[in-house]
């Protein structure tokens, strides 16, 4: 049964329509990928199904009582409060009473005799216990606990992952019946992405999303709707499949389009001959022939591709970089790199990965020479012209139009020594002359990554820097920047998270694992999951010609005190009668009940965590006692 239909519906803003007439039936407990260039109506599409835009043209139909959450591609900077509280504000009226009781009873834990916060945490138990609050108040915490969540943690401080992560929880939180997702996998380090790959793929609920992580889209994707001008086409089939049948779709209307062109291009030379007689039959060829023109006029062109043109550059030497035992770190309990030795050779294509925050941008600009190795050294070969990708877009001026920011205000750029006009090169990367000389802030976020292409592709350069360079293109321009890459004569240091991309284009990974330590591995993404989960093979022990085999010497083992011994023996009992408390406190916590009482709930809380921590250390101690070296 169809939850959501859409019948020849059509949106505009302001000429010809982005979306027309669009018939579109969506069923329960599909997963839906939305395909297409940027700019094509993805966004609006999704914006039809949840109400926000109105269609000028058609009928858009839900079932009755029909929940639909959506989270958008950007990820907003004023999240406030808690985790717990953030999240919880996803259940409505109901949350923010969770949310207010939370915050009291910390503020009881810190101030117990507090008249003023007794009375208002008794005032939120009356009104939580008329809203059912209790269940929903454990309905929080394990989205929260299975979210790898924190929810004691401030929002405001965490990573851009961290924070969607957050934000998909409370979506979830809502139990919607259609969950929509814009990019969902933008500035999210691998770990985060396969996370909620997993999780998605178990959502019982109907899931709509807009991806161009070719990986994502594979693993998730049951029906894919590809948005191509102006139209809506449907395909019940994986990403592999669709492919073969959009190109034999594409093929088709080439070759029909190709008939259409040719027959009016005779009619328009009979046209031009005269018509010998009124004859009915003539003038309903004329009829006809004004139908063909309206028709040609009416087809939408597609899309063209981005043209990347590599420039003359001069080689850099044979050797591009050489790292020996560098150590960088802000603070001196975290590195970021430890004793990291590389060398970095011309025609090199290398993938830095890594968790969010574990220093990949750092990790190049030391590399670069920006920042200065606080242990090692570092030297560069001759004749290095580096050219910088940054996703921050640091390089590009808001304050200027996307014409001013290619060339400093200059009319013309050098392309292999051939002077082009700014307007014309920028065309090469579907800029518009209108949008050229636009504003640079009326971007999307797809189009600021071409622009910042197209300023980097504007200077010779024999080694390349990009970080993070595929958030927002769509997947034509990504196939387009890999065979760019591959055939690119110079060396390549990249940040990246899109698997496919890194599979495609690398020839070598840099992983930073934490705690400092870096290490290197040959070959793309998958090369690299294959190296990490392969155990070490032992290393053979070479026995000496022509000698008597000897036993191996057993190192001493310490025996253990009479003190020792005694603690060993009393463990056992310690252990299980704290394990039995903190069963009563668990028991205790998972009555809905329970946390109607107050400042108790607040000391039980306390109280069990100082039991884990002491059951943590009396366990390690057992150990030590048992293996004494």
């Amino acid at each position: 049964m169809a939850i959501i239909g859409m019948q020849d519906v059509s949106v505009g803003f302001g000429g010809r329509p982005l979306l027309e007439r669009i018939n579109l039936q969506i069923e329960a407990s599909e997963r839906i990928c939305l395909l297409g260039r940027n700019g094509v109506g993805k966004t609006t599409l999704m914006k039809l199904i949840t109400g926000e835009v109105l269609p000028e043209k058609g009928d858009v139909s839900r079932v009755p009582k029909l929940t639909i959450t959506c989270l958008t591609q950007d990820v907003p900077d004023n999240l406030s409060g808690t985790v717990f509280e953030f999240v919880s504000e996803g259940l409505g009226q109901c949350g923010k009473l969770l949310a207010q009781y939370h915050l009291v009873s910390h503020q009881l834990a810190i101030d117990h005799d507090n008249k003023s916060l007794l009375t208002k945490l008794d005032k939120l138990q009356r009104s939580l216990d008329a809203e059912n609050g209790w269940q929903m108040d454990r309905y929080v915490e394990n989205i929260i606990e299975n979210m790898e969540l924190d929810g004691e943690m401030e929002a405001t401080g965490l990573s851009a992952g961290m924070k969607r992560r957050v934000l998909l929880a409370q979506a979830i939180v809502r139990r919607p019946d259609v969950l929509m997702l814009d990019e969902p996998t933008n500035h999210l380090d691998i770990e985060a992405i396969t996370w909620i790959e997993d999780f998605l793929a178990g959502y019982k609920g109907t899931l709509i999303f807009v991806s161009h992580d070719r990986v994502f889209v594979r693993k998730l994707a049951t029906r894919i709707i590809e948005l191509d001008r102006g139209r809506a086409t449907g395909y019940f089939c994986s990403y592999e499949t669709f492919l073969v049948r959009r190109d034999i779709a594409n093929e088709a209307q080439a070759v029909e389009d190709s008939l259409f062109d040719k027959k009016l291009s005779q009619e328009e030379v009979w046209i031009r001959k005269g018509i010998k007689a009124r004859r009915t039959r003539n003038e309903g060829r004329v009829r006809a022939l004004k139908k063909m023109r309206n028709e040609r006029s009416q087809r939408r062109k597609k899309i063209g591709n981005v043209r990347m043109q590599m420039q003359d550059i001069q080689q850099s030497g044979r050797l591009v970089i050489e790292a020996k035992d560098i150590s960088f770190a802000y603070l001196p309990e975290r590195p970021i790199i430890s004793n990291f030795s590389t060398t970095i050779m011309r025609g090199d294509k290398i993938g830095v990965v890594g968790p969010n925050g574990s220093g990949k941008t750092t990790l190049l600009r030391v590399l670069l020479g920006e920042l200065a190795a606080q242990q090692g050294t570092i030297r560069h070969g001759t004749n290095l012209q580096i050219a910088y990708f940054d996703q921050l877009h640091a390089q590009l001026d808001y304050g200027k139009s996307v014409y001013e920011n290619i060339a400093d205000g200059n009319k013309t750029v050098v392309i292999n020594g051939n002077p082009r006009h700014v307007i014309g090169y920028l065309q090469d990367f579907l800029f518009t002359p209108d949008q050229s000389l636009a504003p640079l802030s009326n971007l999307s976020g797809g189009e600021r990554n071409r622009l910042l292409l197209a300023k980097l592709f504007a200077r010779p350069a024999n080694v390349l820097v990009m970080d993070e360079p595929t958030n927002d293109l769509d997947i034509e321009t990504l196939e387009l920047l890999e065979e760019f890459l591959l055939n690119y004569p110079g060396t390549v240091l990249m940040v990246s998270h899109d698997r496919e991309f890194l599979n495609n284009v690398v020839t070598s990974i840099i992983a930073l694992q934490g705690d400092g330590v870096l290490k290197e591995y040959i070959g793309g993404y998958d090369d690299w999951l294959r190296q990490k989960k392969a155990l070490p093979k032992p290393q053979p022990q070479k026995t000496p010609a022509k000698t008597v085999k000897q036993s191996p010497l057993k190192e001493p083992v310490r025996k253990l005190t009479s003190k020792e011994k005694k603690e060993l023996k009393a463990l056992p009992a310690l252990i299980e009668k704290l394990e039995s408390e903190l069963r009563q406190l668990h028991e205790m916590m998972a009555d809905p009940a329970f946390y109607k009482k107050g400042s108790e709930v607040v000391t039980v809380g306390i109280r069990a965590g100082e039991l884990k921590k002491q059951l943590d250390e009396l366990y390690a101690r057992w150990q030590e006692l048992e293996t004494p070296s």
